[in-house]
């Protein structure tokens, strides 16, 4: 397999984790950045790897003037939660008692109307517009600020505080500004949640000249816990992500010393099978050794004090089932 069918293979399964996790439990959660935001990341993640942007350009087949045009404009956008075009137009419908759609394109007639009418559609999704009438004669009204605040009071896309707790723990030391930005939430949010975590003991705060950021050296979400699936998706997903680049930044090879990689085992078994019940039962054997594991190490590291120089381990395991059919039976079906 080559790097581009690779890259192509490792998209499309994104793309279908993405898929899941945007209509889980009958949500249908808004996707319109999604691709703006893969964009902004990328060419941050080239620029760390020391790539110039004329280089990045060219991998993204743009002439470098339009790659840069194309990476300020979408970063503009996605360091503020919507800041440009996103405000200006909420600002205009704000400032006014009612706005009919014609006068919003007419007031932002020299950007894209496909994007001015997106703008449109995400501030009535998030309810902080409310429109009224028909398509072509739509009239646009602000929420109140008591309308505003019930809103704020009753929704359910709150910053949950298992998934902070997950962001700090695999991105930490980090600040609220970062964190903020990476939830689309306000930052007081966001600090609220900090501090929740700092008074429970699962998150330190630290005083720097940057201002500050917050770290931990524990995470975990309980078998059986009725909340923080996110958080546990997170965690999961980053730590296979992490142990991929690892292993590719030190070596495409494998060996039976490895410290660094991972090994996928795929069964076939059926009822009666003699070995279907030891197979099946490997996720719970795996969650046990390595539950108990870890308050061993806990304990002992509670009770001696930690040098300078330490070694961060990440394990990481799952199981999954499907049904499995013969090419000939479903052939003939």
């Amino acid at each position: 397999m080559n790097v581009n069918l690779l890259i192509d293979a490792i998209v499309r399964q994104t793309t279908v984790l993405i898929a899941e996790l945007a209509t889980s439990r009958g949500l249908r959660a808004p996707l319109a950045h999604v691709a703006d935001q893969v964009f902004v990341e990328l060419t941050r993640e080239l620029e760390a790897q020391g790539l110039s942007r004329k280089v990045s350009a060219d991998m993204f087949g743009m002439a470098l003037r339009t790659y840069q045009r194309k990476v300020q404009r979408l970063e503009e956008c996605a360091t503020e939660r919507g800041r440009s075009l996103w405000e200006a137009v909420y600002d205009f419908i704000r400032a006014r008692p009612v706005v009919t759609r014609r006068e919003v394109l007419e007031r932002f007639r020299g950007d894209d109307d496909e994007v001015v009418r997106g703008v449109l559609a995400d501030l009535v999704e998030s309810n902080l517009v409310f429109a009224t009438g028909p398509t072509q004669a739509t009239t646009f009204r602000a929420a109140s600020d008591a309308e505003l605040g019930d809103m704020v009071r009753h929704r359910q896309h709150r910053a949950d505080a298992d998934l902070v707790w997950a962001l700090v723990f695999r991105l930490g030391p980090i600040g609220a500004p970062e964190l903020a930005t990476l939830g689309r939430f306000e930052q007081a949010e966001i600090e609220a949640v900090l501090s929740h975590l700092v008074e429970s003991d699962r998150v330190t705060r630290e005083d720097t000249a940057i201002g500050a950021v917050y770290r931990t050296s524990h995470f975990f979400i309980p078998v059986g816990a009725s909340s923080g699936w996110e958080a546990a998706v997170f965690d999961h997903f980053h730590a296979v992500v992490r142990t991929i680049c690892a292993k590719l930044r030190k070596t495409t090879e494998s060996s039976a010393r490895d410290r660094i990689g991972g090994s996928t085992y795929s069964f076939e078994v059926w009822e009666g099978h003699p070995l279907a019940e030891e197979v099946l039962d490997s996720l719970r054997r795996f969650r046990e050794a390595h539950s108990a594991l870890r308050e061993r190490v806990r304990a002992h590291n509670e009770g001696h004090p930690k040098p300078a120089a330490r070694v961060g381990v990440v394990v990481y395991g799952g199981q999954t089932i499907w049904d499995v059919e013969d090419a000939k039976e479903k052939s003939d079906v």
